[in-house]
């Protein structure tokens, strides 16, 4: 089903505004399922995984991360100068609280939000700033932390199509250079982790929703990916939505035509997926 199909039209934003030459491919649209914050202390086999996908494309303009951990009563977008890291976790080691990743914000793309997406109520924040859903991945993704980036908002209020609508609205940042991020976990379900599996014994219905989210992605099912929710996995895998919806950006922001890529997929703590997948 085209995007025409499940929105009526075509959302295009008006792109007259300074830094909009951008002049390369367009940047793909990503999902990277995140996983245990630990995981930007030392590389793994996901983090190995995340690294080597950014050398594959052109380095991008400006990111823009959704992450699950900004999951509020309204939609917003962090402003230029506020990029500070947010430290948005408790019970970890002070190591993990001394991490940095001094990375800048962008007033172009932070204007362009907010002209977008205007019909979504949005504005500037000044108190988020980088979650840890983003700077854990782009730690290892952008290391020298040499590219500006912002973050959206996840607004709960809204249904599963709008956000679905909101991610056809970014989809034009893509040839503007703008890397979109959707970052959090096909599967999420803590009550029921065990950190002590580490990367073996996934429970049956984390693998089983998991293929099926691949096989509905693989497809660009749309409705699929919203209606999965309300099986019998999809209430196990997902018994809140804030980790799933990114995923749903990702798709909005893809193309009919965009060449589908698995980034790495597997298990952690028997109850997380860390499938990571990009259109474009």
């Amino acid at each position: 089903m085209s995007d025409e199909d499940l929105f009526g039209e075509q959302y295009i934003s008006e792109s007259s505004s300074e830094g909009d030459d951008y002049g390369g491919p367009p940047m793909p649209s990503v999902f990277i399922g995140h996983g245990n914050p630990m995981f930007v202390l030392g590389p793994n086999e996901w983090t190995n995984s995340w690294s080597q996908y950014a050398l594959t494309f052109n380095r991008p303009k400006a990111i823009l991360a959704i992450s699950a951990h900004w999951f509020k009563k309204s939609t917003m977008v962090t402003l230029a100068n506020a990029s500070r890291l947010i430290y948005d976790f408790y019970g970890f080691p002070q190591e993990l609280y001394e991490v940095e990743y001094l990375v800048s914000g962008s007033t172009w793309l932070t204007n362009k939000l907010l002209a977008m997406l205007g019909e979504f109520d949005i504005y500037g924040a000044e108190e988020w700033g980088i979650d840890h859903g983003t700077w854990t991945v782009l730690k290892h993704m952008y290391p020298n932390a040499d590219i500006p980036v912002v973050q959206l908002s996840i607004n709960y209020t809204l249904d599963i199509h709008q956000h679905l609508k909101i991610g056809q609205v970014l989809k034009e940042l893509r040839k503007q250079g703008v890397l979109i991020l959707g970052s959090g976990n096909v599967v999420h379900n803590l009550r029921e982790a065990r950190f002590e599996l580490g990367f073996n014994d996934p429970y049956a219905y984390t693998v089983d929703f998991d293929l099926k989210v691949d096989e509905l992605l693989k497809k660009r099912d749309l409705f699929g990916l919203t209606d999965i929710l309300n099986s019998k996995e999809g209430r196990l895998s997902a018994p809140t939505i804030e980790h799933y919806v990114p995923l749903l950006y990702t798709l909005g922001a893809s193309n009919d035509d965009d060449e589908f890529t698995t980034i790495c997929q597997g298990y952690d703590a028997g109850s997380l997926s860390m499938r990571a997948i990009s259109f474009g």
